[in-house]
């Protein structure tokens, strides 16, 4: 991926406030409004807050198979943050990007819409490839038995809700990174290719 120039100071403690705001309003509403689709969505977005806040050295980024608290995120005020030198942040935009694919690979999957590239004999040729890696230039764990290790387990073997879990986690963060390494003109037109 080309290297963009990274949004400004500025720009991430805006988008920071603007991201708290949408999740304080949203946990103000549970457990009562815990089915509406604006709230799961905000508190989804506490993902991309968290990893802002990251990106300002202001929180810690959890593994992709642990989301941010969202309680702890929507407490922190973004403006002490500094941010992390862009190589350091371009590196955790390539790890979120590879969670993204691994996600989005187990669904084109098992909705048969997905090619095969053609040096690949099998899918899990390719992720064990892809894994491995990932591994070697730093922006992935080791790998498990060929595949992206998450909740313990194979990725492969995660279960219906863990899947969910792991890819609304690496969405959101992919979303954030490639906003603040200058993808999309606004927040709402970020790129998400994987």
């Amino acid at each position: 991926m080309s290297r963009r120039k990274l949004r400004s100071q500025g720009e991430v403690v805006e988008r920071c406030r603007a991201l708290r705001g949408e999740l304080q309003a949203a946990l103000a509403r549970l457990p009562a409004a815990g089915s509406d689709p604006a709230v799961v969505d905000a508190v989804w977005r506490g993902e991309a807050l968290g990893t802002l806040l990251w990106a300002v050295q202001l929180a810690e980024l959890p593994a992709y198979d642990h989301p941010f608290d969202p309680q702890i995120v929507a407490a922190l005020e973004p403006d002490a943050g500094t941010l992390r030198d862009g190589e350091e942040i371009e590196l955790e935009r390539d790890s979120a990007r590879l969670w993204h694919w691994r996600a989005r690979t187990t669904e084109l999957q098992a909705a048969g819409k997905l090619e095969l590239p053609p040096r690949y004999a099998t899918f899990d040729q390719l992720i064990a490839a892809t894994a491995m890696r990932g591994y070697e230039q730093g922006v992935l764990p080791a790998p498990l038995r060929g595949d992206f290790r998450a909740f313990g387990k194979v990725y492969r073997h995660l279960a219906p809700e863990q899947h969910a879990e792991a890819h609304s986690i690496a969405l959101e963060r992919h979303h954030a990174l490639n906003w603040l390494c200058g993808a999309g003109a606004t927040w709402d037109t970020v790129p998400l290719d994987t």
